[in-house]
């Protein structure tokens, strides 16, 4: 498949995955919220489990979104789950949605294509050769040991006692495993290329493919922990718009230290995607935090008139 061609398939499939993952933390939400009402695990509830299989299919679409386009090009695609995913907790769980919300629906849309228009079009990581040369800088290293030290720091010592009363807990646990997933993911597509063709590098390539895929299932699975931890305590809107920012920042970076994705950015297209990223954050700002401000286009339309 032709690079553009390939890049056109993984915009298509991130699109698709981003809606439905909006939709999961809702149905999740769902799910948790009549368990506890009813005194019963949400483990009984079909709506749960439909959250649930929702997020599997995502974050199948993810991976193969990954293994076909840059993941600065498919990540910020997670932003356009953020307002179908408030649109449908509005209707499901009664969750605000006022015109400051809508608007920042527009700015989340808007600052999506922006980064579009700016992403690199193009890997520069093409072969397994290059994956383990990168695997093994000392500058990913280091970052990986740090995002390691943080995660430990997070999981058994702050999460116990502050994970219930504050959102970034949970989010700065699920945000940091992004940092295995999505190289995870582009890894394994490069590593079994040879891992199953008939030359002497086949069995280091299935080993690493191994090592990638362990990884990439340990990372989804805590992160399904902690989502639901974090669903059983906030809002679902709330969760999927903080997580989107956070995720985005920590998986750019590792992927721009692993991939060098970066590296044939012009500074134009460096200002263009920064301000997409600004816009969509200021999208997400007007979602979440004005949400329980109650302002309609009436209240707009008597303001002017009383003026």
């Amino acid at each position: 498949m032709e690079p553009s061609a390939a890049a056109s398939t993984g915009l298509a499939v991130a699109v698709l995955s981003s809606i439905v993952n909006g939709s999961t933390f809702v149905l999740q939400r769902k799910g948790i919220l009549r368990a506890e009402s009813r005194g019963t695990s949400y483990l009984t509830e079909l709506i749960w489990w439909i959250g649930t299989l929702g997020m599997g299919l995502g974050q199948i679409g993810n991976f193969l979104a990954y293994n076909t386009a840059p993941a600065a090009l498919v990540t910020p695609l997670g932003a356009l789950g953020v307002p179908f995913g408030s649109l449908l907790a509005s209707y499901m769980l009664q969750e605000k949605l006022n015109l400051l919300g809508k608007l920042g629906c527009l700015l989340n849309c808007a600052g999506s294509v922006v980064l579009l228009i700016h992403a690199p079009k193009t890997d520069n990581i093409t072969s397994r050769e290059q994956l383990e040369e990168k695997l093994l800088d000392p500058v990913f290293l280091g970052y990986i040991c740090i995002v390691l030290a943080l995660l430990i720091l997070l999981i058994f010592w702050i999460a116990p006692s502050h994970g219930s009363t504050n959102i970034i807990v949970y989010i700065g646990i699920c945000s940091l495993l992004g940092t295995f997933t999505v190289p995870s993911s582009k890894g394994i597509g490069l590593a079994t290329q040879d891992a199953f063709s008939n030359n002497p590098a086949s069995q280091r390539a299935l080993g690493l493919s191994i090592i990638l895929l362990t990884t990439l299932l340990c990372s989804i699975l805590l992160q399904f922990i902690y989502i639901n931890k974090a669903l059983s305590c906030f809002d679902s809107s709330l969760f999927g718009a903080i997580y989107y920012v956070f995720f985005t920042v920590f998986v750019i970076l590792s992927s721009g230290i692993l991939f060098q994705e970066w590296r044939d950015v012009s500074f134009v297209d460096f200002l263009g995607m920064l301000c997409g990223f600004i816009t969509v954050s200021v999208g997400i700002i007007l979602l979440q935090v004005f949400k329980g401000l109650a302002i309609s286009v009436t209240d707009l339309r008597s303001h002017f008139k009383e003026t």
